[in-house]
């Protein structure tokens, strides 16, 4: 499969490069710094692009089965406002490169911990991590306002930190996963593997889910 995958330098966006190319996918990394990544891997390729110049990212993403969105704004002094704007770029060159899927990397903040409370309304939710999440779920109201593209948003759990790869998780839809503690955790590296699942086998389209131990 021939995947072009946005930010694929980053926590996440890494985590899931190394993930497809594990599986064999064809991948395009769009990013907007190049030397960061080694371009030496098989089926692996690396593209400057500014996500922010439709054009530019429609020339990119032609010829792509998927695209996987780990974009990000968290070096922008408006985070909130430089995700946004890059999320509709990308649902617009999505669009007229004729891509037939979108996946895109979520937030846990519009995850529900009750039936009228967000994760993100919590008293204990992080201020800093607030533009950020806001974002994911301005993102979310987005995808969800679309008729015809075929979208999919994986939210991690509270928590996504560097660990292993086990493919020992639970799925959820709209509400926080816990464990018998109390605790939303997952590993980047399963965070991966549940995203490339759904690629490779689409149980979630037009569709936010959900994964936590």
């Amino acid at each position: 499969m021939k995947i072009a995958l946005i930010g694929a330098s980053g926590f996440i966006g890494s985590a899931l490069r190394e993930e497809a190319l594990r599986r064999g996918h064809q991948v395009t990394a769009l990013v907007s710094h190049p030397k960061k990544l080694n371009a030496t891997a098989t089926n692996l390729s690396v593209k400057q692009v500014d996500v922010q110049n439709t054009a530019q990212l429609t020339e990119a993403l032609t010829g792509a089965d998927v695209v996987i969105s780990a974009f990000s704004g968290h070096a922008q002094d408006d985070i909130r406002g430089y995700y946004v704007q890059g999320v509709k770029s990308i649902i617009a060159a999505v669009k007229a490169a004729d891509v037939t899927r979108l996946v895109i990397v979520g937030g846990a903040g519009s995850l529900r911990v009750a039936a009228d409370t967000l994760l993100i309304d919590t008293p204990a939710f992080p201020e800093e991590y607030k533009p950020t999440a806001l974002g994911a779920q301005d993102a979310l109201t987005l995808l969800q306002a679309e008729s015809a593209l075929n979208w999919t948003m994986l939210s991690p759990a509270a928590e996504i930190f560097p660990g292993e790869r086990t493919g020992q998780f639970r799925l959820g839809q709209d509400d926080l996963l816990l464990d018998d503690q109390g605790n939303s955790r997952i590993s980047v590296q399963d965070y991966a593997l549940a995203l490339l699942d759904e690629v490779d086998h689409p149980q979630h389209e037009r569709q936010r889910f959900t994964l936590a131990y």
